[in-house]
């Protein structure tokens, strides 16, 4: 089954990174964000967010584990899914999102499935229910 949403970034607060003695033309950042979620996909997420991104560019990688409470597809609970994408100014490739199985809670519990978000804040999760 398929549930898209919409979402909106609530808070975006970067946290300090430890200087390393490794330096790149790209620096490297961590965040947390807290997210709400509106259609389909309902609820709100808390994220874990890390990114090697550079802003006059929009060019950069990110990894994310976010923690969403909510409904899915009319399902209530609570899961993790993680995402990761590339981007090239307007453009994603290399995107990756998955559920993070056995981290589903109520309804959402034997939840598994893939996704993606897009670049105007959309969700679509791919998604069965296994129990």
């Amino acid at each position: 089954m398929r549930a898209t949403g919409t979402f909106e970034v609530a808070n975006f607060t970067p946290a300090p990174v430890p200087s390393g003695d490794v330096k790149t033309a790209v620096p490297v950042g961590v965040a947390t964000m807290t997210k709400t979620f509106t259609g389909e996909v309902s609820g709100r997420s808390n994220t874990l967010f890390t990114a090697a991104y550079d802003q006059a560019t929009g060019v950069g990688t990110y990894v994310a584990m976010e923690s969403f409470e909510g409904s899915i597809g009319g399902l209530a609970g609570a899961i993790n899914f993680a995402h990761s994408a590339t981007t090239l100014g307007d453009n994603r490739e290399a995107e990756f999102l998955v559920i993070v199985p056995g981290s589903g809670t109520g309804a959402l519990a034997g939840l598994t499935g893939t996704g993606g978000l897009t670049n105007d804040h959309g969700i679509w999760l791919d998604y069965e229910k296994t129990s």
